[in-house]
């Protein structure tokens, strides 16, 4: 059979051969190049370190040093905020990996530092109409700036207020301090799309909306609270306050002992100590060393009316510099 197959046979089948493996190539290439614009460019300063430009996963240079370090963020995952300085004038804005610039001089400003991107969307505020909104990382607004304030994007989630007031600490916004709190207005859960989830929320910096359960009725659980949805369901958070006040309780304080409080403890605990800093110690170590001293400090909390708080802040990543660590910091 094959060798009575005509040439021309033979010529169409190489043909249809050499298509499909070029195909399968510009595939791969298009995969490729896809990966590249879609992983994370990562900050790098140039020699006097002034100036910050980005380089891919490969490192090769996607933006020369040409903005000043403004932004906290040291990966450029879409869109991030940017401060470029020219004849000694400087210029903010959003850049998105296109190039594309939006938002100019209505950075999103939280304590002296920028915005920076969550989830593929970044806050911004209008300088003339001082509210706030949100671009996704196309540098289109998918929020629009009608909020006083918003929370950034978590779990495709954003706490939003509207209608509140700016309180200043000695009654005078002009005093020259632009510390402030909000008061009066509404607070709502909104997703990307700014489309109302809950029309009446209460936002606390303790609810986990990663943890939120959808239901028909209300969960009754002491570490979750519930509020009701604009479709008749019930959205339930996680307190992380409520889960860890519980769990302190019954992990430590009930029946306390040394092997309690080494067990519900990491591996290594971070002390200070002169002339050298932060360093690790083996927590057993330094447990077993100063376990009297441990105990009758948290015996306090058993007390009534005891004065304490529990913090939200991150971890220090001037202290908790170990590679184990990385997987607990963001952007």
């Amino acid at each position: 059979m094959l060798c009575n197959a005509p040439a021309d046979l033979f010529v169409n089948c190489y043909r249809n051969m050499k298509q499909i493996i070029l195909a399968c190539i510009l595939i791969l290439v298009g995969c490729s190049i896809y990966t590249k614009e879609h992983s994370s460019w990562t900050v790098f300063w140039n020699d006097d370190s002034t100036l910050i430009g980005f380089k891919d996963r490969n490192g090769h240079i996607r933006i020369e040093p040409k903005y000043t370090g403004f932004t906290t963020a040291r990966k450029f995952e879409k869109i991030i905020a940017v401060m470029e300085e020219t004849n000694s004038k400087q210029k903010m804005f959003y850049l998105t990996k296109s190039g594309k610039i939006v938002g100019r001089d209505n950075i999103y400003i939280i304590d002296n530092g920028p915005d920076c991107e969550s989830e593929g969307f970044i806050r911004f505020r209008d300088r003339k109409t001082d509210k706030v909104g949100m671009y996704n990382g196309k540098g289109e607004i998918v929020i629009p700036a009608e909020y006083n304030d918003l929370t950034n994007v978590r779990n495709g989630l954003v706490a939003a207020l509207k209608g509140a007031e700016k309180k200043y600490p000695d009654g005078n916004k002009d005093s020259g301090c632009n510390h402030f709190s909000w008061v009066g207005g509404k607070e709502y859960l909104i997703d990307t799309n700014n489309k109302i989830i809950i029309d009446n929320f209460t936002y606390t910096w303790s609810l986990n909306f990663f943890s939120v359960k959808i239901k028909n009725e209300p969960i009754q659980d002491a570490n979750r609270q519930s509020f009701l949805g604009t479709d008749g369901r019930y959205y339930s958070f996680i307190d992380y306050k409520k889960e860890f006040q519980a769990w302190l309780n019954f992990a430590i304080l009930h029946s306390f002992s040394k092997e309690k409080l080494i067990e519900n403890s990491y591996k290594e605990i971070y002390i200070w100590e002169e002339p050298n800093g932060w360093k690790p110690e083996v927590s057993r170590v330094l447990i077993e060393r100063n376990y009297a001293l441990i105990k009758s400090r948290l015996a306090e909390l058993n007390k009534e009316k005891v004065d304490y708080f529990i913090s939200m802040d991150g971890l220090n990543p001037f202290i908790y510099g170990a590679a184990e660590f990385g997987t607990y910091f963001n952007n």
